[in-house]
């Protein structure tokens, strides 16, 4: 989704900056004026798609932050919760050998 709207937008600077060209170079003014203008209007161009450029990283790097910072609770909860399991396990594991130890001391009376 955010490519195809990236891909959009390019593509409407792409024909803004062609149309606004063509504009130009077929209107009545003299060789210099239509070069300042064209110059003027690549600068305008550059400078907008820089902005959004920009934006645009400063988005993809806050959202991959958002989502190591999400990543990293789940799997501090993760652990949390197997240390938790592990810690159950042991103890019941222990219980079961104190029972069985308890059997075979009764067995070998």
């Amino acid at each position: 989704m955010q490519n195809d709207s990236g891909n959009v937008l390019l593509a409407l600077l792409t024909g803004a900056a062609i149309g606004a060209g063509i504009g130009i170079l077929y209107a009545p003014d003299k060789g210099i004026e239509t070069r300042h203008k064209i110059k003027r209007k690549v600068e305008d161009t550059s400078h907008d798609l820089a902005e959004r450029v920009s934006h645009a990283k400063d988005e993809l790097t806050k959202t991959a932050n958002e989502k190591k910072d999400a990543f990293d609770r789940k799997l501090d909860e993760a652990i949390s919760t197997m240390s938790y399991k592990a810690d159950d396990i042991i103890d019941k594991l222990e219980r079961k050998l104190e029972d069985l130890k308890a059997k075979n001391a009764q067995l070998n009376k």
